[in-house]
C-alpha cells in the first residue's frame, strides 16, 4: 500500500501540486460550461435585438457590442468571484468556485492563489468589467467617447492577456497538461485566444474611427492667424 501523503488526490498539474484542503466538484463538466455559455449566448441573443433598435449601427457594430456585454458578465461576475474567493476556491462548492476548480485543469494558478493570476483577474474584474459595461451603454447612446471606451478596454485585455500567456510560458507550460485537447488546446490555448484576436481588431477599428474624426475636426477647423512678430 503506498504511504498517505497526507495531500488529497487532484487533477492538477503539476502532478506533485499540493493544494490545502482540496474538495472535488460534485458537478460535472458539462452542467459547468452549459451554464457558461448559456448566459453568454442569452445575452448576445438579447444585446443583438436591443442593438437593432439602434439607428445607424452595422452588423459589425452589433457584434461588437454583444462582446462588450459578454465581456462585462465575465469579467464581472465570473472573474470577479475569483477576484474576491481566489483563497477558498479549492475547497469551496458554490457554482462559480467549481467553475474556477473546472478551469483549473487548464492552469492551475488558479487554484493556487498564483499571484500573478490575482493581480491580473482582478484589475480584469474591477476595471475591464465595469468599464466594458460603459463601453455597451455608451454605444447604445452614442456618446462620442464610445470609440475611447472601446480603445482602452481593448488594450487593457490585450495587455493582460499577453501576460496572461507570457508568464506561463516563461514557466514551461507547467500547470496544464501539455497538449490535452480539452484542458489545454479549448480551456488555456482557445478561450484565451479570444482576448487576443477580437480586442486586436477593435484597437484597430478604433484607430481607425478616432483617426477619422480626428481628421474631420482638423478639417473644420478655421486657418491659423499667422503669429505675430
Amino acid at each position: 500500500m503506498a504511504p498517505d501523503t497526507g495531500s488529497p488526490p487532484h487533477p492538477y498539474w503539476p502532478r506533485d501540486l499540493h493544494i490545502e484542503g482540496y474538495r472535488p466538484n460534485d458537478r460535472p463538466m458539462w452542467e459547468i460550461l452549459t451554464f457558461l455559455f448559456s448566459v453568454s449566448g442569452v445575452l448576445l441573443v438579447l444585446i443583438w435585438i436591443l442593438s437593432g433598435k439602434v439607428s445607424g449601427m452595422s452588423p459589425a457594430r452589433r457584434l461588437a457590442v454583444c462582446w462588450f456585454m459578454i465581456c462585462a458578465f465575465i469579467h464581472g461576475v465570473i472573474e470577479g468571484w475569483f477576484s474576491w474567493y481566489y483563497s477558498v476556491i479549492p475547497k469551496d462548492q458554490a457554482f462559480l468556485s467549481q467553475l474556477w476548480k473546472e478551469y483549473g485543469k487548464g492552469d492551475s494558478r488558479y487554484v493556487i492563489g498564483d499571484n500573478f493570476t490575482v493581480c491580473m483577474e482582478s484589475i480584469t474584474a474591477w476595471a475591464w468589467g465595469p468599464l466594458s459595461l460603459w463601453t455597451v451603454i455608451a454605444f447604445f447612446r452614442k456618446h462620442p467617447y464610445r470609440f475611447v471606451l472601446q480603445l482602452i478596454v481593448s488594450l487593457g485585455q490585450l495587455y493582460g492577456d499577453v501576460l496572461y500567456f507570457y508568464t506561463e510560458y516563461r514557466e514551461g507550460f507547467s500547470h496544464s497538461e501539455m497538449w490535452h485537447p480539452i484542458y489545454f488546446w479549448f480551456y488555456f490555448v482557445f478561450m484565451n485566444a479570444l482576448w487576443i484576436v477580437i480586442p486586436s481588431c477593435l484597437i484597430v477599428d478604433a484607430w481607425i474611427n478616432l483617426s477619422h474624426s480626428q481628421a474631420k475636426a482638423d478639417a473644420a477647423r478655421p486657418p491659423s492667424k499667422a503669429k505675430r512678430n
